[in-house]
């Protein structure tokens, strides 16, 4: 157990070590620099995404969440706010189809 620990540990270091070492100048490639500032954002979707369908019992409370999801985040709510009201949303559609 300890060994994967210490892999793990490692492992993270590096890939936040490196780039600190690697890039020691300022990229000014505007290309590279939008790849860079989007891939957080392109890495969590990937993540989040599937899970959201995966994570309820049908996919039509898993579609209306994710519809309440998107259009609290359209209107800029916070991410407290969004994630609960997703959550009632879901609940609520899980709730209803039960009966």
């Amino acid at each position: 157990m300890i060994k994967y620990i210490l892999l793990m540990a490692i492992t993270t270091y590096l890939i936040r070590m490196l780039p600190l070492t690697l890039f020691q100048k300022e990229i000014k490639n505007k290309y590279v620099k939008r790849v860079l500032y989007y891939t957080p954002y392109a890495c969590l979707t990937a993540m989040t995404v599937p899970a959201i369908f995966y994570c309820t019992s049908s996919v039509l409370s898993a579609l209306i969440g994710f519809a309440v999801a998107l259009v609290l985040g359209y209107k800029k709510k916070s991410l407290p706010v969004v994630a609960v009201f997703a959550c009632v949303a879901v609940f609520l559609v899980e709730r209803l189809m039960g009966l």
